[in-house]
């Protein structure tokens, strides 16, 4: 797996603000494992509300 990818423990314990850093910037992933973590990311981040106006505004357009 690519080292921009967070682990799945690290998905699981996320927060908000991570989850949707995730959700907007890593890239669409190459292999299966990759794109079930993509799933599970954009899973949580909608059950937390998804793209606020407020985690919009603190992850920017360029992710740092």
């Amino acid at each position: 797996m690519r080292p921009d990818f967070p682990t799945k423990e690290q998905v699981e314990k996320a927060t908000h603000e991570e989850l949707g850093r995730w959700f907007r910037f890593l890239p669409e992933g190459d292999t299966p494992e990759e794109k079930k973590l993509l799933d599970r990311i954009a899973e949580r981040f909608e059950k937390l509300g998804g793209m606020t106006p407020a985690v919009s505004k603190k992850i920017g357009r360029g992710g740092v």
